[in-house]
C-alpha cells in the first residue's frame, strides 16, 4: 500500500502523465489517502460539479483515518520540525498516517518529508 500526498492526487486529476503511469502501475486496490488529503482535494473544489465528481472519485480510494497514536505521532513531529523545517499542519498529519501505517508516503514534495524520521518516501 502506497499513502498518496496531496499534491500527488492534484497533478492526477490535472492528468499528469507520470503520475497516472505511477497509479497504474501500483494499481488502485493499493493506492490510499489520509482523510487529511481527502478533506484538502474536497475543500478545492470550485463548484457543486466538481465536488462531486471528486467526492466520488476519492470514494474508491482507501482512506486511512486519524486515530490516537496518529494524534501523538503528529505532536511529536511538530514539535520537532515546525521550528526547524516549517513542517506545516497537514504535511505533519499526512506524514504521521504514514509512519503509524508503516507505508511509504507518495509525494512530489519531497524537500516537504525528506528530514523525517521514521517515514518512508515513495520515488
Amino acid at each position: 500500500m502506497i499513502l498518496c500526498d496531496t499534491n500527488v492526487m492534484i497533478e492526477f486529476y490535472k492528468g499528469n502523465a507520470d503520475v497516472k503511469e505511477t497509479f497504474g502501475e501500483i494499481g488502485v486496490p493499493n493506492l490510499a489517502i489520509s482523510v487529511i488529503t481527502a478533506g484538502e482535494l474536497l475543500y478545492g473544489a470550485h463548484d457543486k460539479r466538481e465536488l462531486r465528481k471528486l467526492k466520488e472519485h476519492i470514494s474508491l480510494i482507501q482512506h486511512l483515518p486519524v486515530d490516537n497514536e496518529i494524534s501523538e505521532l503528529y505532536l511529536d513531529l511538530v514539535e520537532k520540525y515546525t521550528l526547524s523545517h516549517r513542517l506545516t499542519v497537514p504535511d505533519a498529519l499526512i506524514a504521521a498516517t504514514a509512519i503509524r501505517f508503516d507505508i511509504p508516503l507518495y509525494t512530489l514534495n519531497i524537500k516537504d518529508f525528506r528530514y523525517i524520521s521514521g517515514l518512508a518516501i515513495f520515488f
